[in-house]
């Protein structure tokens, strides 16, 4: 199996990258005060400024009372907010494969809402009675275990926040700017608090691993209880101290979609191994070679051969406010936000362009930095009103840096469709408008 060295570029300045970014915010604090005092002198129009001295309007809806609470009896968005909705990118052959897109561009914070967190199903969602669901522990174990869901509630348990990505998630931008708004570029991606047990306590729970010939085993196969019994093999030495076998995300039980009433979660990795509708795990010395590590989710180069077993997302970022569909509608001051995330550890450093990348700044980051999950940055930018490309890259904990797309297709060529993190740009007209292009 071919390794191919991850990528990495040389920072704009001569900062430790394992270094956390600096969270003071005078400097940045000041910039944005200045931009906002420019935008107040530019930006309205003189009805606009003789609307602000104006008394306030008592609309309707402060003159009535509003729908008693027992009408919501589980909380919905807005009727104002309906657009903002998962969307598919594209349609599958197979029945029951199907895909949806978290709406980042219209998300503030870095945790999802579970109504809104990515799908991404191989056979359909199954309808599965709790009751009747069991988990297998089986395999290289002393004592192997059929637990209920009532077993696993009653077992220590923990809350994470990790991220999940498909490692398909913007495998559109591999041949160059595909026009598509950043849903549907990079929507295969969402960040939950996850509750569960510990992989480590459910092995404890079956004995302990017992391995041949003294040998521990080295490989666990994890199988979901969904249609296309969604199988994939994964190395113990890199998940056992911290992946979960989780019933609950942000709060409540797991959606359907999202893997009710058990999944597993294995941070960092790519999103099909955190195995949905979970029934299974078995214990092996070697890989099993499922379907969905051989003919799928395998990267071929150019040069005929493939990667196999690439588990880890590797650092990424990308700009979600402004991005592809907003238009900014006056000069003047705007917060350049946006997401960055790293399978290999946390987020160290930001930093953003708005010159398509001759120029860079440090971005802010929103703390605490987390392990495995989504990181929120933010910059300030006065928009003159001229055409500008603005970008983001992103250096992890492990000094990592987020490459070009053209550095990317040197070391990896065009064939393959999963693993893309390279530099994301974004065009804004002199109309104002943002475009992927």
């Amino acid at each position: 199996m071919p390794r191919t060295p991850r990528l990495s570029l040389p920072s704009a300045d001569s900062d430790d990258p394992a270094t956390p970014a600096r969270t003071s915010a005078s400097p940045s604090r000041r910039r944005m005060l200045r931009g906002l005092a420019l935008s107040a002198v530019v930006a309205p129009s003189a009805n606009a400024a003789s609307s602000l001295l104006q008394p306030l309007a008592v609309e309707p809806w402060t003159r009535t009372p509003g729908a008693p609470i027992l009408d919501h009896p589980y909380g919905l968005p807005s009727p104002h907010e309906a657009n903002v909705v998962r969307r598919a990118a594209r349609a599958f052959p197979v029945p029951g494969a199907a895909s949806s897109l978290t709406p980042l561009a219209d998300l503030h914070g870095a945790i999802t809402p579970n109504g809104l967190v990515y799908e991404r199903h191989h056979g359909g969602v199954p309808d599965i009675d709790p009751d009747q669901h069991r988990l297998a522990i089986h395999g290289l174990v002393r004592e192997p275990k059929l637990f209920t869901m009532d077993d696993l509630l009653r077992l220590p348990s923990e809350s994470r926040v990790y991220f999940l990505e498909c490692s398909g998630n913007t495998a559109s931008e591999w041949k160059g700017p595909s026009g598509l708004p950043v849903q549907l570029t990079h929507g295969l991606l969402s960040c939950c608090e996850w509750t569960g047990v510990r992989l480590s306590t459910l092995i404890e729970a079956a004995g302990g691993l017992a391995g041949n010939d003294g040998q521990a085993p080295r490989w666990m196969l994890a199988e979901g209880a969904d249609a296309a019994a969604m199988t994939r093999s994964l190395p113990l030495d890199r998940i056992l101290d911290r992946a979960l076998v989780v019933y609950a995300q942000n709060g409540e039980r797991l959606r359907p979609e999202n893997g009710y009433p058990l999944r597993l979660i294995v941070p960092g990795f790519e999103g099909n191994t955190n195995v949905k509708w979970l029934r299974r795990l078995k214990f092996v010395d070697t890989p099993l070679e499922t379907r969905e590590e051989t003919s799928k989710y395998t990267d071929p180069l150019a040069n005929g051969q493939a990667r196999r077993f690439v588990f880890e997302m590797d650092a990424k970022s990308v700009i979600t406010r402004p991005s592809p569909g907003h238009r900014l509608t006056v000069h003047g001051y705007y917060p350049i936000i946006g997401l960055a995330w790293s399978g290999r550890g946390s987020i160290r450093k930001v930093e953003v362009s708005t010159d398509g990348g001759r120029l860079w700044q440090e971005a802010q980051l929103d703390g605490p930095l987390k392990d495995r999950a989504l990181t929120r940055f933010h910059a300030g930018w006065v928009w003159n009103g001229e055409p500008a490309a603005i970008l983001s890259r992103a250096t992890d904990s492990t000094g990592y840096v987020q490459p070009t797309r053209e550095a990317l297709v040197a070391a990896r060529g065009l064939n393959s469709n999963y693993h893309y993190n390279g530099i994301q740009q974004w065009r804004v007209g002199a109309d104002g408008s943002v475009k992927n292009a």
